[in-house]
């Protein structure tokens, strides 16, 4: 069986999304041989592997260098540990979910491929690293195949290679359409009266907290269910009322039992460099639970499907959609389910991952695999810039040719375009 490794800066056991869906189905055909970034550790560097499913291994390697993601200054550390892993797997493919551990590559002398699964546009979000830019444009150079996230991205991203392919995230039907069982509700509800308008998902610098305090001050009698974890912001930066209540990361087997509790799905992006190209995964998981959705105007959402969910361009908007949610008809109810279910219907992680197999067995590496040079320190740093290039050459750059154009996989977000 042939092999993926996959560097990640989502850890497996973070918050269920693309990484996990995609690879977990791909797990059919391949090994797969997840990295992810490193974890702070006083003493000797070593790798912590476990197996959450047949035919994935997750790697965490544990190092004595106090810094985020996959940082310069791990480098060194990381080079035996990845290089020991990858030994066991022979022509891997190498799958890049961050730019940061593209160095590590040298790790992987005789990779098949090099895949970019591009999810989001990583600068935009909170205190990227300085040199994420930089090697972002090297990755592009030498992948031999590009997915994006989204629409949005595949627009950013489709002009800087010639085989980008756009997959929008997708959705497990069946995990959520148990929420169709209302009676499922979760437990953590029942102190909490309804009406219940609830979120699920990360609430970090692309979360609307301001939006959030307006809803909850104008309607009291709302009650504001938020799942997820908080991170890259300050906790107590968020609102604090009545209303509102923060129930912190759950695990993804029960997610659908807290949408079976809600009367109305929010999405209440802030509009800023963070989510100019984000494509939300859970607008298809609300859908499959067929529930009303009201967002904020992410283009990925209101331009595909603003016929189905309800676009609040500002607060009060906003607040008015959740209103003619709470008090729908049910003519108006079952309009809106029938187009959820066409929407749903047209796409599902399972298609989506046989799409990326396709495409991976049919692509040949548009480069030879060069011998590549191992970072050194100077004066205990690692260097970048012109200097970087003598020091640390990663790959031979890419001849110049025309881009050729991808594809955008899936009806739904063709029929956005």
């Amino acid at each position: 069986m042939a092999s993926i490794v996959v560097f990640s800066h989502l850890r497996w056991d973070f918050v269920y999304q693309r990484p996990q869906q995609l690879l977990s189905r791909l797990s059919n055909q391949y090994k797969i041989v997840f990295i992810e970034e490193p974890k702070y550790h006083k003493g000797e560097s070593f790798m912590h592997y476990s197996s959450p499913l047949p035919n994935v291994q997750v790697c965490q390697p544990h190092l004595p260098v106090d810094m985020p993601g996959f940082h310069d200054d791990h480098l060194l550390h990381l080079q035996k540990l990845v290089r020991e892993t990858a030994a066991e797997h022979d022509n891997p493919i190498v799958w890049f979910y961050t730019p940061m551990a593209l160095p590590l590559l040298q790790e992987v002398p005789h990779a098949r491929l090099v895949v970019y699964d591009c999810m989001d546009e990583l600068s935009a979000f909170k205190n990227p690293p300085r040199q994420l830019i930089q090697r972002e444009k090297a990755l592009m150079q030498m992948a031999d195949i590009v997915f994006t996230g989204g629409p949005s991205l595949y627009e950013a991203k489709r002009d800087l290679h010639p085989n980008v392919h756009c997959f929008p995230s997708s959705v497990d039907v069946a995990h959520f359409s148990r929420a169709l069982d209302r009676s499922i509700s979760h437990a953590a509800h029942d102190a909490i009266p309804g009406p219940r308008l609830g979120f699920f998902g990360v609430i970090d610098e692309r979360f609307d907290a301001e939006l959030l305090a307006k809803i909850a001050d104008e309607h009291p009698q709302w009650q504001l269910v938020m799942v997820g974890p908080v991170v890259k912001i300050d906790p107590n930066s968020l609102p604090q009322r009545p209303n509102i209540h923060y129930l912190g990361q759950q695990s993804y087997s029960d997610l659908p039992s807290f949408v079976a509790g809600w009367d109305v799905c929010l999405m209440p992006f802030a509009m800023n460099d963070a989510t100019r190209f984000i494509s939300p995964t859970k607008m298809l998981e609300y859908m499959a639970a067929e529930l009303p959705i009201v967002s904020t105007p992410i283009r990925d959402v209101a331009v595909p499907y603003g016929d189905v969910v309800a676009i609040g361009h500002d607060a009060p908007s906003f607040i008015a959609a959740c209103r003619s949610a709470l008090s729908a008809d049910e003519q108006e109810k079952q309009k809106r389910v029938e187009k959820m279910r066409k929407v749903v219907s047209s796409t599902s992680w399972d298609s989506t991952a046989l799409n990326m197999r396709d495409l991976l067995e049919s692509t040949e590496s548009r480069q030879p695999r060069t011998p590549i040079l191992k970072p050194q320190p100077l004066d205990g740093m690692l260097v970048e810039g012109e200097l970087a290039q003598k020091v640390n050459p990663l790959r031979r750059p890419l001849p110049a040719q025309q881009p050729t154009p991808g594809r955008i996989a899936g009806s739904s977000a063709a029929g956005g375009r």
